[in-house]
């Protein structure tokens, strides 16, 4: 990725290396030495209890909704990409010294790029399913089934995959002295044209999904706000839209924290590197990009959080085993168990033809 020199001496532990960029510029990166291995073991940890819990009690779960097929995908990329971690944090805390060779190291780069995209892309998805649940009740509990949820699944893995083969091809490994870089971008002679290609990457995977984040929470908004004609405030699905805010406040987290630094930051850096930029700027703009980095890994432990908080039916199956699956309350007979109506609807639907609502009456 780029020349590096080493202060003079015997080559241990202890050396200094300083990154150069051309003749009149050079930097320190001891931070990275104690931010990344600290960082990303938390990750590490946090993340991989979370999100294997997580991926267990959506097995429980069956059948699932929708928005639980979205949910488990979004667990699977993250899981996948915190089992990637001891490697990177053997790398770092070994001073960037990669003895895994260049197949695992394009694999780790892969996958951290795989689940930063996945995961803005099922976001993507599990917000558009809340819009139109919020926007489009009826039409969303008819025609939006578990199967299609699925399919969007398996195209947003197909579609990340395809885009990241060309990173596949650009990551490599070079020596430097006694050790083995393996880089996160590409070498030095091919480092435009990696620019060129991941501006792209990043509009079509990131810019374009976060634009539609942005409409469907706008839209979501505007509806819950607005109070639906004839219906009381208390029978305007309160726990629907309680949910709902609930989403947007950790999906808007997510972003603000993980995504949107990482994407701003990785932009100036590589812009300033292709337009050779005065020494200070580029100094400057290396360490915030290297310090959003771990940032970027952070999504991995909280959308776990997103899946308690607006998951159907993931709380209540948590507390359950947490509790030792003890669901009713002291207060509770097993019969009043047995006949209370279920209450954890993710949409609230309201009956517009009176017809419709009177057969539903003669029914019961």
């Amino acid at each position: 990725m780029e020349t590096v020199i080493s202060s003079p001496g015997t080559h241990n532990q202890s050396t200094v290396f300083t990154s150069i960029f051309n003749a009149s510029c050079r930097f320190d990166e001891e931070f990275k030495y104690i931010l990344l291995p600290v960082s990303y073991s938390l990750v590490f940890v946090v993340g991989f209890v979370l999100n294997a819990t997580a991926l267990w009690l959506f097995l429980k779960m069956r059948p699932w909704k929708p928005s639980t097929v979205f949910m488990f995908h979004l667990a699977l990329s993250d899981f996948l990409y915190v089992l990637s971690l001891p490697t990177l944090i053997y790398y770092y805390a070994n001073r960037s010294h990669w003895p895994f060779g260049v197949a695992v190291c394009k694999m780790v780069r892969f996958l951290f790029y795989a689940n930063l995209y996945c995961s803005i892309l099922l976001l993507t998805c599990i917000s558009v399913h809340r819009y139109l649940g919020i926007c489009h009740p009826l039409k969303t509990m008819t025609l939006v089934k578990s199967r299609h949820a699925h399919l969007v699944c398996a195209m947003v893995w197909a579609v990340v995959s395809v885009c990241l083969v060309p990173n596949l091809i650009f990551v490599t490994t070079s020596t430097r002295d006694n050790d083995t870089l393996c880089h996160d971008t590409t070498n030095q002679e091919a480092f435009e044209e990696y620019v060129d290609y991941s501006s792209v990457i990043m509009v079509l995977l990131f810019g374009i999904p976060f634009l539609v984040i942005v409409v469907c929470y706008c839209l979501m908004a505007r509806a819950l706000c607005r109070p639906r004609r004839g219906i009381s405030a208390s029978q305007q699905g309160a726990a629907s839209r309680q949910k709902s805010i609930k989403l947007i406040i950790v999906v808007l987290v997510v972003f603000a924290v993980s995504f949107v630094p990482f994407h701003i930051t990785r932009t100036l850096y590589y812009t300033s590197r292709v337009l050779n930029l005065n020494c200070e700027f580029l100094n400057i703009v290396n360490f915030t990009y290297k310090i959003t980095r771990p940032l970027a890994s952070i999504n991995s432990c909280i959308d776990p959080i997103l899946y308690f908080l607006a998951g159907d039916h993931y709380r209540s199956k948590m507390m359950s085993f947490l509790t030792g699956k003890r669901q009713m309350t002291s207060s509770q007979t097993p019969e009043q168990a047995h006949i209370q109506p279920n209450n954890n609807h993710g949409i609230a639907l309201v009956y517009k033809n009176p017809a419709l609502k009177a057969s539903k009456n003669s029914e019961r």
